[in-house]
């Protein structure tokens, strides 16, 4: 077995991330990779709309102009690599723009691009083939904005194997551009699925940038010097085994809690999380502390990957319009609900006046009065904010809610403040339409300076559903007599995140000993009713005994999710801590 040790450090969890991670890691982080995640859904249909207006826009500007720009002699003079998603809808411009800058500084840099996973110009073909939400089943849309399939890593572990010294892609899975630095490190074979797992979930712990180091941690008091905080480092060996640390001396905190909170962001069945490489199991996944800000990690197992990539096309789908309004003083929340409905009502009349179309959906919440929390709120506050959406397929309509908004101001409630933000202005609703189509239908093309060549990647799968049976859960525990009652966050800690219209949540025992409660209280039903407010239209859990852990799946709880949805938590950033706050009972004699 090789002995060689690789570290990667990741600076990027989504475009728009700090400016510092990238410098921080590349002068102190002793690194032989630097690799980047830009890409949400949103992401790729702004991207598009940019490049629908100018032919050499559509990627992420940043990372050439200010990232790379400012890091290229040093990362030249180390030998760091770069991998980078940063490519959106127009890698070979990206690469362009990006040898441009090495030109200006005099830095000879060769500069690989993966591309295939554009399939915008199939958009009619598609339609025709009757293509259907893998979700919901819904007709494929008649004008789309963007449509890319999520490729792997073996195309990026291509063009490092070819010399690049930057690998740019358009749209790939987030862990991909870690695991194809190890894949081309490694030399791991398509067939070698536990380490294909493994690396997978070495890319997943660290595309959310400094999520795994302690960012959004549940324990956030204990979590040092978020100004500062030290963005990953992967330290990942020949067998699949790897270790979490960061920068000695930066801000953020590696536990093996901080890493099984980010394991358990933005999954759904942890025995079958799908990346095109590998089917990953995480269920057995363990954490063990070996020094300070050093998390090893092992277990992942994987089995062989599905023979189809997803695909992601957005598309326009009407306007929306949100607005925010500020009330203070006694019965806030009141005052501010009652001026909601009565703006609703004037603007529904004037609608109907003035002939346009209605609103196609509407929302009223009222930030302060602890509306994400349902029937459990405890609203105190005497100063809120009053938030009105709406969605209307008529620029007209969202317009005239705009307009209309700003009267509250000297005709309603006492203690009626700015508008937050000014006078809103309509944007479009941008929905994700999900698909899946066979690998075989997306040739993969690596172009390596002037030379381009096809990217053989298996295309055969091999997964079998049937295999994993039904889901894992704890045996069952005796009910629990003579009890107080907790909050959740006394026994657990956790983490939440979005998978389309639905919610997930990671809960994670504080203690070994804690689970037994867990594990008899939070069952799906009850996590149902604390969700009450919601409505999800199913609940389902699955166990993952390795970290002590239960992921929750919360289905049609978004409001359509991402840009579609008219919540002020449309990516389930929230649901963790609301669930968090659920009154457990617990026996006398328990340790806590």
């Amino acid at each position: 077995m090789s002995s060689k040790t690789v570290r990667i450090g990741s600076a990027s969890g989504f475009w728009g991330d700090t400016a510092s991670a990238a410098p921080a890691l590349v002068k102190g982080g002793d690194i032989g990779y630097l690799v980047f995640d830009y890409l949400a859904e949103v992401t790729m249909s702004i991207l598009a709309a940019q490049k629908a207006k100018d032919p050499n826009a559509g990627y992420a500007t940043d990372f050439v102009h200010i990232t790379m720009k400012a890091l290229l002699p040093e990362l030249k003079a180390k030998g760091i690599k770069v991998v980078a998603n940063a490519g959106g809808v127009n890698p070979i411009a990206c690469r362009d723009a990006l040898a441009k800058v090495a030109e200006e500084l005099g830095v000879p840099l060769k500069i690989g691009v993966v591309l295939g996973d554009d399939l915008s110009a199939r958009a009619a073909e598609f339609r025709e083939r009757g293509i259907t939400e893998m979700f919901s089943g819904a007709a494929f849309p008649q004008r789309t904005a963007s449509i890319n399939a999520y490729l792997g890593a073996l195309p990026i572990a291509r063009a490092l194997d070819a010399g690049a010294d930057v690998v740019i892609t358009g749209r790939c899975v987030d862990s991909a551009v870690t695991l194809g630095v190890l894949v081309h490190e490694f030399g791991w074979l398509p067939g070698e699925h536990d380490k294909l797992a493994q690396g997978t979930l070495a890319g997943h712990l660290v595309e959310c940038g400094a999520q795994s180091n302690g960012g959004l941690f549940t324990d956030w008091e204990s979590v040092p010097d978020w100004d500062i905080i030290g963005f990953p480092i992967v330290e990942a060996e020949s067998d699949g085994s790897f270790v979490i640390t960061k920068i000695a001396g930066s801000g953020g905190l590696v536990t093996p809690a901080t890493v099984a909170e980010q394991m358990l962001y933005e999954i759904g069945d942890p025995r079958a999380y799908h990346v095109p490489d590998v089917a990953c199991d995480f269920t057995d996944v363990r954490y063990e502390q070996v020094g300070k800000d050093r998390v090893r990690v092992t277990g992942a197992r994987g089995r062989p990957p599905t023979d189809t990539y997803k695909v992601s096309c957005t598309f326009m789908d009407g306007f929306r319009n949100m607005a925010f309004l500020t009330i203070a003083g006694e019965q806030a929340a009141a005052k501010a609900r009652r001026t909601g409905e009565a703006l609703f009502k004037r603007m529904e009349r004037m609608l109907g006046e003035q002939g346009l179309p209605p609103f196609s959906e509407k929302r009223i919440e009222v930030i302060g009065a602890e509306d994400m929390y349902g029937a459990h709120a405890r609203p105190t506050s005497r100063e809120v904010v009053l938030k009105m959406a709406i969605k209307t397929p008529s620029k007209a309509t969202a317009e005239l809610f705009a307009r209309e908004f700003a009267a509250a101001g000297t005709s309603m409630s006492p203690g009626t403040t700015g508008l937050v933000g000014g006078r809103p202005t309509p944007t479009p609703v941008i929905r994700l339409f999900s698909f899946l189509i066979p690998k075989a239908e997306v040739p993969i093309t690596l172009q390596v300076g002037a030379e381009a060549t096809p990217v053989a990647v298996p295309v055969d799968g091999g997964f079998d559903e049937a295999t994993i049976g039904p889901a894992r859960r704890y045996a069952e525990t005796p009910a629990i007599e003579g009890f107080s009652t907790v909050p959740l966050m006394r026994l657990a800690h956790g983490r939440s995140g979005d998978k389309g219209d639905k919610a997930n949540i990671g809960v994670i025992a504080r203690k070994p000993e804690y689970l037994p409660l867990l594990n008899q209280w939070l069952t799906p039903e009850r996590v149902a009713a604390h969700f009450a407010h919601n409505k999800p239209s199913r609940v389902e859990r699955f166990d993952l005994p390795g970290t002590h852990s239960m992921n929750f799946l919360l289905h049609d709880v978004l409001g359509g999710g991402g840009m579609a949805s008219l919540r002020t938590d449309n990516l389930a950033k929230c649901y963790c801590q609301v669930l968090l706050a659920m009154e457990v009972p617990v026996p006398d004699d328990i340790s806590l």
